[in-house]
């Protein structure tokens, strides 16, 4: 069964993507421990970070590096904070989301209703940092 990550690579289901290749995606998190939280996705399936092809894991592992750049420049971040949990959907994928301090860690304190509108403009920020780098 296509997991819900696949149905926003396809299309299928919304997304607002910052980052595609043939290979990777990335797009912001529906619920944002910080504006700007992305979550870099694989297009191939792959369950567990642990089962992935040692590649594939370095391409994501570098766009997620690329990403978080991009969101420490966007909102002037001291940090980008960097989690790979797996629980949420069975698809590896990697949090990356400016951090200021352990406590952004904290997926209870995620934005479970985060204002569309912001979504959109971290999605802006975010690409447009990235064309500075």
């Amino acid at each position: 069964m296509s997991s819900v990550f696949s149905k926003i690579l396809a299309g299928e289901f919304p997304g607002r993507f910052v980052w595609q290749d043939d290979d990777v995606a990335a797009f912001l998190s529906i619920a944002p421990l910080r504006p700007g939280h992305t979550l870099v996705v694989p297009r191939r399936e792959v369950d567990q970070w642990t089962s992935a092809d040692p590649d594939l894991f370095a391409k994501c592992a570098a766009v997620a590096q690329t990403i978080g750049r991009a969101v420490q420049r966007a909102w002037d971040a001291p940090r980008a904070g960097l989690v790979v949990a797996g629980f949420e959907v069975p698809h590896l994928h990697i949090h990356v989301f400016p951090t200021w301090g352990m406590d952004d860690f904290d997926f209870a304190r995620a934005d479970q209703n985060p204002d569309p509108a912001a979504l959109d403009d971290a999605a802006e920020r975010i690409r447009a940092a990235l064309a500075e780098l």
